[in-house]
């Protein structure tokens, strides 16, 4: 009866026999004596409970007519994001603050955009009794039926963040997410509004936010009736590979001086400070020459020039997605409850860079 072969009919018979003689069982005590992952037993429950033969409590279940047990004080929820700098941190801190009044505790896992330690960490945190996962999944070399199938079978609720998830596989899974494009839109916008004819465009590329800006950009320029205007997509630039994104923004800079266009929108905002230092290398005034807004806001006002900036509404994000979690867990029926797709406008913060006062 034990091991990972285990049968799920005879896995099903043991947990409601244990649950029988005991009227409350554990998905670990469960996984112990049957040699199994605590993911497969958590599986089982929910088959058992949608077929009405048990409720499922936080860590286990109990059997249907049972008094209910003790909770703990508190939930773990589990949050998986592909790095712990940069966007993420704000959002996190968001969400930990909002945990701080309710009965939550957060458990913080990155994927480091790798899809195999992605879902690792997912089992990780299920194995240790997280109730729900808030997850910015990695898309590079996966498709969202990919994601939909893998996400059906993690046994708590998953809400997604930070990503636009066209595929209908995805759409009964909650979801909260700033709304990039319109960022994009904003930052055109205001820099039309200042007399900008023309507004170029700098991306750090690889990113799930890049092609969002992109298409914020081009919807705002089309409908202000903008020149065109160079573009640029951006290398990270990390330690050691420094020449190349220097060498992309000398190109970009050069581009908008040779084009007249005297505008630009830069993503990051680190890639947008490295822009203005190289500027006032070249003699080229910020924002007398070109004004500059960059796309984030986590360093933008340290620049050499302090740097308008498209800033996120990141505490926010996090304060919502953590409340979708949380009431999704809560409901007493999942399958019955409309999933929501949450979606936040983030601000302009004016600066210097773009030559107008705030």
């Amino acid at each position: 009866m034990t091991g990972q072969n285990a049968l799920p009919r005879t896995r099903h018979e043991h947990l409601l026999r244990q649950l029988e003689l005991h009227g409350s069982v554990s998905a670990a005590d469960i996984a112990e004596q049957l040699g199994v992952s605590q993911v497969t037993v958590r599986r089982d429950i929910v088959e058992l409970e949608q077929a009405g033969r048990l409720a499922r409590v936080h860590g286990g279940a109990i059997a249907l007519g049972a008094p209910p047990v003790a909770q703990p004080a508190r939930a773990n929820i589990g949050v998986v994001v592909p790095s712990s700098v940069s966007h993420f941190p704000q959002i996190v801190r968001g969400m930990d603050a909002a945990s701080r009044g309710g009965r939550t505790r957060i458990v913080l896992a990155t994927s480091q955009y790798r899809e195999e330690l992605e879902q690792r960490q997912v089992e990780r945190l299920v194995d240790v009794g997280v109730a729900g996962i808030i997850l910015a999944p990695t898309m590079r070399g996966r498709t969202e039926i990919e994601l939909a199938d893998w996400v059906r079978t993690v046994p708590v609720p998953v809400v997604f963040l930070e990503r636009r998830l066209e595929s209908t596989a995805l759409a009964a899974f909650d979801s909260a997410r700033t709304d990039h494009a319109r960022g994009a839109q904003l930052a055109v916008e205001h820099l039309a509004a200042l007399g900008h004819a023309a507004v170029g465009l700098a991306l750090f590329d690889r990113t799930p936010t890049a092609p969002l800006i992109r298409e914020g950009h081009a919807s705002a320029t089309a409908r202000l009736g903008l020149a065109p205007a160079p573009h640029a997509a951006l290398p990270k630039g990390e330690e050691g590979d420094v020449d190349s994104l220097d060498d992309a923004l000398i190109a970009f800079l050069e581009a908008c001086i040779a084009a007249g266009t005297r505008a630009a929108i830069v993503h990051t905002d680190v890639h947008a400070a490295r822009l203005v230092e190289l500027a006032t290398d070249r003699g080229i005034r910020v924002p007398g020459d070109l004004a500059i807004v960059a796309y984030d806001d986590d360093t933008a006002g340290l620049a050499m020039v302090p740097l308008t900036s498209v800033t996120a509404p990141g505490r926010d994000l996090g304060q919502e997605v953590l409340r979708i979690v949380t009431e999704r867990i809560a409901a007493p029926d999942r399958v019955a409850t409309a999933a929501r797709h949450i979606t936040m406008l983030p601000r302009l913060t004016i600066r210097e860079s773009c030559g107008a006062t705030a």
